[in-house]
């Protein structure tokens, strides 16, 4: 079996999960594939001394930076010491980040990696509060605020935090197949595996909650009963407020209109069924509002550029063995 070998960069300030989340996703396949190890990880600092991340945790390196082996897939991850880092780790990638076969950051190792001038002329994301700065200083990067992770031939970036658990397990099944990555999604309770071009945020999180109960009230309702009537008449009469009034306020409050609100619980909801179920492609649009399976198929073509079909056969999660 090939094996990739992955050096992880440790610095003072770094996200712990930004570390911790891709390495449970690259120690767990030994256990799916069986024998050597497929991906040795080894952890490093410019002193190979330990580190404190930005929550007070320590990490012990396995060394120093200089000297590391060259390894298949070199992990940036973020945290607020990437924000300001030491010259001297930027030096460091700019002259051994090349050399990697596969570059990945994690939520804001992508401003490191752009301080190194690896991004310049290429796609990459960040963490949905920084990319505005990453994309002010550096005007060479092609910044993309919406996915959650973004392949740009051999370098990956991916979106804050838990993102970088969705990217290490998209590579994961690049190099093993679909099952793989699956079977480890499963294992870390991840609730979905989601694609990299779905947006950093869900459709309850994308939006802002209400001020007001009554329309908080209709937020709940919406995302309880995605096959409901969800039209604006009918939700401005449970907020009972009328149909204006309704759309103005909730839109207002939440920063997006009852109309996209609502398609984007249903295309979530439509997802977690195809992903955990075995309903039919008819019973899921009905479950998730849309009334008829074309109407689904262009909402998942509009969204995801795929359609749910597709999208079944690639992200159905299979049986899960004991690891």
């Amino acid at each position: 079996m090939t094996q990739r070998p992955v050096l992880v960069v440790l610095f003072d300030g770094v996200q712990s999960l930004d570390v911790t989340g891709p390495v449970e996703v690259f120690a767990g396949v030994r256990h799916v594939t069986g024998g050597p190890d497929p991906y040795p990880i080894r952890t490093a600092s410019l002193d190979g001394a330990p580190v404190r991340t930005q929550s007070g945790l320590r990490l012990a390196a396995d060394g120093p930076l200089a000297g590391a082996p060259r390894p298949h897939t070199l992990l940036v991850p973020g945290g607020e010491g990437s924000l300001d880092p030491d010259p001297r780790l930027v030096d460091w990638l700019r002259a051994h980040g090349p050399s990697a076969e596969r570059l990945v950051s994690v939520c804001t190792g992508a401003s490191l990696l752009a301080a190194a001038g690896l991004l310049d002329g290429r796609r990459a994301t960040t963490h949905w509060a920084y990319c505005d700065d990453l994309a002010r200083d550096h005007p060479a990067v092609d910044v993309d605020p919406d996915p959650i992770f973004v392949r740009d031939g051999h370098i990956a970036t991916s979106a804050g935090v838990t993102a970088g658990i969705d990217l290490a397990l998209a590579l994961v099944e690049e190099d093993h197949g679909r099952d793989a990555a699956l079977v480890i999604a499963r294992h870390l309770v991840v609730f979905l595996r989601r694609p990299g071009n779905q947006a950093q945020f869900s459709a309850q999180l994308a939006a802002q909650t209400a001020d007001r109960e009554p329309l908080r009230e209709v937020q709940r309702f919406i995302t309880e009963h995605p096959s409901a009537d969800l039209s604006v008449d009918a939700l401005a009469a449970r907020a009972r407020l009328s149909p204006r009034h309704f759309a103005r306020a909730f839109r207002a409050e939440t920063g997006v209109t009852p109309g996209r609100y609502v398609e984007r619980v249903r295309l979530e909801h439509a997802r977690r069924l195809l992903e955990d179920t075995r309903a039919g492609v008819h019973e899921v649009a009905r479950a998730a509002g849309y009334g008829t399976p074309e109407a689904m198929r262009r909402a998942f073509v509009k969204a995801l550029g795929t359609p749910p079909a597709e999208y079944r056969r690639r992200f159905h999660a299979p049986p899960v063995p004991t690891l």
